[in-house]
């Protein structure tokens, strides 16, 4: 923090129960935002201007969506110097998530176990927490991430995302289409050839409707994740341009725990995040970036810990790179080291 060592916290918040130290953080965040006091955590944005995807993006560092699932603390993140901050996942309609416990820290390695399931308030909490936000006023770009309820049948999965998209459109400077967390039950299916393309399509249909109802195009990506082979990966990447999408974010948490073996939680079902999936995140990104070209943008997001960490992903074919559990382990300073080491002079 700019003023108060992260460590005096940190040393707080770990001896809390993960999801009660999230929701604490959380609250603090909403209460202290836009205030004198947002001078605690707060930081200078470095300024390295990029575009990708059509967007000017004031730096290269963003807020992966999932640390703030109902939009709250937009500003509060957007304080930290975050080029982009992207939010959710929201469903249509508001849901619990699974059953707590539900989030497990594995210290030794840097990492997280979550098994959340897209708890959310609803997309019209949402919108309202997001209409609010000054972010988008102050220079930064706003990621708007969706997804479908847990209860809504995959089948009809179209349905929800079609709703999301109607109601985050005008408000984001992007939309990403999540269909890869491991903790809603059968989403990954829809990264499979046939699914894909259909709910893509459908997706790129109804925004052609919302360009012209709104007379703006709003970038969308999709969120992809690490645990595919190149054959998957190469099927996605054709299926993306079939369908227009404007870029891919590579990638979600892993069901993968050959990096984390023998330590306390690993066994734990959900999606593992951290330090362990540096490397899995960077082949996919790879592999992607092989199969798409030079030019077809990717966010980089999946174990960044440190400025080292934010490089590799560019030099394994990122354009721009996000940050979430980096950010519980090492602190906002996370962010300035990280957009410093991806500034090109």
């Amino acid at each position: 923090m700019a003023l108060l060592p992260y460590s005096l916290p940190k040393s707080v918040l770990f001896n809390l129960d993960p999801e009660a130290a999230h929701d604490l953080t959380m609250a603090g965040l909403a209460r202290l935002q836009n205030t004198p006091l947002a001078c605690l955590w707060g930081a200078d944005r470095v300024q390295d201007p990029v575009e990708v995807a059509g967007i000017t993006f004031p730096n290269r560092i963003g807020m992966a969506a999932g640390l703030d699932k109902n939009g709250r603390v937009i500003d509060g993140l957007g304080a930290m110097g975050f080029g982009f901050v992207e939010v959710g996942t929201v469903t249509p309609k508001a849901q619990p998530g699974n059953p707590k416990p539900r989030m497990f820290r594995l210290p030794e390695a840097n990492a997280l176990i979550n098994r959340l399931g897209f708890n959310n308030e609803g997309l019209d909490s949402f919108l309202a927490n997001v209409k609010r936000a000054q972010f988008r006023s102050k220079g930064g770009i706003l990621g708007l991430n969706i997804g479908k309820n847990a209860l809504t049948p995959i089948e009809n999965a179209v349905d929800d995302y079609l709703i999301c998209l109607e109601g985050v459109y005008p408000h984001a400077d992007y939309v990403t289409v999540n269909i890869s967390s491991p903790n809603t039950k059968n989403l990954r299916a829809l990264q499979s050839d046939e699914a894909l393309d259909a709910l893509l399509g459908q997706l790129q249909a109804r925004r052609q409707d919302l360009v012209k109802r709104h007379g703006r195009t709003v970038p969308m990506f999709v969120k992809i994740a690490p645990d595919l082979d190149e054959t998957q990966v190469g099927v996605i990447a054709a299926t993306l341009q079939k369908n227009g999408i404007d870029g891919v974010i590579a990638t979600n948490t892993t069901i993968s725990r050959e990096a984390v073996k023998g330590l306390k939680h690993a066994e734990e079902t959900g999606g593992l995040s951290g330090a362990p999936v540096l490397e899995a995140s960077n082949q996919v990104i790879r592999q992607l970036r092989a199969a798409l070209g030079p030019r077809y943008p990717i966010i980089g997001v999946g174990g960044v810990m440190s400025a080292a960490d934010a490089r590799s992903k560019r030099d394994a074919g990122a354009d721009l790179v996000q940050i979430y559990t980096g950010l519980i382990y090492k602190g906002p300073a996370l962010v300035k080291e990280c957009a410093q080491a991806l500034k090109r002079g």
